[in-house]
């Protein structure tokens, strides 16, 4: 297990390193100046201007301090957020976008979950149909659509949510479910399907000619293997979180990371771009390395090789 957990750890500071270089120099690789959006600047200030953030120092450098900022967990000022820096900005964005990424994960795991196992149990019945068609329709529809028919339904027409801003627990349902919608849908299936296999399974039949009830059975000897799939998703789905969130808090006027990270984009403001997308690549990196840890934890029964190899 040691040896496992020192070999996924190693995997995961070397993915981060790549990560980091490769949105460096991607972004001194794109045209254009941040300091630019003022056309009628002087060339005096503009050249000020690069020297005081150290443009004009040479490649090399430039990459070499911001390597040394992110050990030393400084990633450097904005240039268009005048007196904000990268570690204000996510000192005041990330409890926001953390909870909306908590309640949506919550309501995927457990709806999907929940569903999923309903599905399997009611298998040709209309209830098992019915959630295949409401999966089929998560999983087709993207989350923006999602987003705006919730904000026109729900909060418009028949005004039980607000429409926007983030103030309030109410104001945080509607954007949690759009963020939710597909990786509910997702797991559901995933778990409908791997129940369906695992309650034809022998020791299954066994238990239930043994006169075990149907949730005894259920939930001391499928549910533990049914779910192998789901946790294995939970990385994918984290990312899913991570990355939906920038159109959702965009859509919603939610003032977290990824409302800021657009903003930046449209604006040029390499320092911001550099260090948000560095950001959610180490929160998205280490989630995968503890499911792998998790995954390994609830199956003791993987071999420490296939298991590298899957990931």
């Amino acid at each position: 297990m040691l040896k496992y957990f020192l070999k996924k750890l190693i995997i995961s500071l070397l993915s981060l390193f790549v990560v980091m270089s490769a949105t460096f120099f991607l972004m001194k690789a794109i045209p254009g100046d941040p300091f630019l959006s003022d056309q009628n600047m002087p060339k005096e200030v503009l050249k000020s201007l690069h020297s005081h953030y150290g443009l004009d120092r040479p490649i090399f450098y430039q990459y070499l301090k911001y390597i040394k900022g992110f050990l030393t967990f400084d990633l450097g000022p904005s240039f268009v957020y005048e007196g904000r820096s990268v570690n204000q900005i996510i000192k005041d964005g990330l409890p926001t976008t953390m909870l909306l990424g908590f309640e949506a994960l919550f309501i995927s795991i457990f709806f999907g979950i929940l569903f999923g196992t309903i599905g399997a149990i009611k298998k040709d019945k209309w209830q098992s149909s019915f959630i295949t068609v409401l999966a089929i329709l998560g999983i087709s529809l993207p989350n923006f659509l999602i987003a705006s028919l919730l904000q026109y339904l729900l909060a418009m027409k028949l005004k039980i949510f607000p429409i926007a801003r983030f103030d309030s627990f109410m104001h945080s349902v509607l954007p949690a479910i759009a963020l939710a919608a597909l990786p509910t849908a997702y797991i559901a299936r995933l778990m409908k399907s791997s129940m369906i296999e695992i309650l034809s399974k022998d020791y299954i039949k066994t238990a239930k000619a043994k006169g075990l009830s149907s949730f005894k059975v259920i939930s001391k000897h499928a549910f533990r293997n049914a779910i192998l799939p789901v946790v294995s998703y939970l990385g994918p789905l984290s990312a899913h979180v991570l990355t939906g969130s920038f159109v959702i808090e965009k859509i919603f006027s939610i003032p977290g990371i990824g409302m800021w990270l657009v903003s930046s984009i449209s604006a040029r403001d390499y320092p911001v771009i550099i260090g948000l997308g560095v950001f959610y690549s180490f929160i998205l990196i280490f989630i995968m390395f503890f499911i792998d840890i998790i995954y390994k934890l609830i199956d003791p029964r993987i071999e420490l090789d296939s298991a590298i190899t899957k990931a």
